[in-house]
């Protein structure tokens, strides 16, 4: 287990905001997240072959602009660009020598487009190695999962998110790096698909209900799970969690259904409205943070935001 640590958020004399998350979602109140990142850049420009956390250097106003929108939409929280951002990602665009730079720089945008009153996210991803396969050693992940959180956090991010991760023991290794190493609140959502028994596990065969244990084991402030699914699914998602914990906080980022390949393109089907019309449900199994992933929208969020009573 990691040592004691004050609640995420709190560090004295930090750039990030007073109030914690966790005291927020203590006095019952939900809160709305952001949407869909990767969608938005390439709308503002980014090809196919491009790093989208070197956006932050080149293209920071645009980087900028997408944060401008969902905190327009009503977002409490949002999630940094640099999803990507660990030593082995970062390497395959040959920028591996600037990890601590293009996360800084991320967690720095955010913060000055949400100033204090907002929270900002400092996004971690998986790194494409498997511990399983012997390609990698715990130490390395631990270590690229440490200066990722770092940076992040000194950059001003007062959360760090650990998202769409199969693997547990990955995903304990980036809990464990984040709690360890920063005071930030720490996040860690799976993503989970639907078994035709109609129970819901990683492609790494991991439950929700195994998730929470683990991941509890590891630290994390708060557990949940994004993409992969529209928002109907992610309401068994959340019942399944909390049929073994109804008091650690949940955080749910759905897609805006599942995606189809029609004529070249993905295209996500769930309008703002649908997405919406399942929010009073999705609160009801335990929610207690709400977003979307892939193929959301700034106007989806506001479709969920009316919903909470924005």
């Amino acid at each position: 287990m990691p040592p004691n640590r004050p609640k995420g958020g709190q560090k004295s004399g930090s750039k990030t905001k007073s109030m914690n998350i966790l005291d927020e979602i203590s006095q019952n109140k939900i809160l709305l997240s952001d949407g869909a990142l990767g969608t938005f850049l390439h709308a503002k420009g980014m090809t196919p072959g491009e790093c989208p956390e070197l956006w932050n250097i080149t293209h920071n106003t645009e980087v900028k602009s997408i944060a401008e929108s969902y905190l327009q939409a009503g977002s409490d929280l949002i999630t940094t660009n640099s999803f990507g951002g660990s030593i082995f990602k970062l390497s395959q665009y040959g920028l591996g020598n600037r990890l601590y730079e293009l996360n800084k720089t991320a967690a720095e945008i955010y913060r000055e487009a949400a100033g204090k009153n907002k929270h900002v996210a400092g996004s971690i991803g998986p790194t494409g190695k498997m511990l399983l396969m012997g390609d990698v050693t715990e130490a390395e992940l631990y270590d690229t999962f440490r200066e990722q959180a770092l940076a992040l956090e000194a950059g001003g991010a007062d959360i760090i998110i650990i998202e769409t991760m199969s693997a547990i023991d990955e995903a304990a290794l980036a809990v464990r790096a984040a709690r360890e190493n920063t005071e930030c609140t720490v996040i860690i959502t799976m993503t989970f698909s639907k078994e035709p028994n109609g129970e819901y596990h990683t492609m790494m065969g991991v439950s929700p209900e195994e998730m929470v244990i683990s991941m509890k084991e590891a630290g994390a402030h708060i557990v949940g799970s994004n993409c992969g699914n529209g928002i109907e699914d992610m309401v068994g998602i959340v019942k399944a969690i909390r049929a073994i914990d109804n008091k650690i906080p949940v955080m749910i980022q759905a897609n805006a259904g599942i995606p189809e390949f029609i004529d070249g393109k993905t295209v996500f089907r769930e309008s703002p409205e649908m997405m919406a019309s399942f929010i009073p449900e999705l609160i009801k199994a335990g929610a207690n943070i709400i977003g979307g992933c892939c193929g959301t929208t700034p106007e989806h969020i506001s479709a969920i935001g009316k919903v909470l009573g924005r």
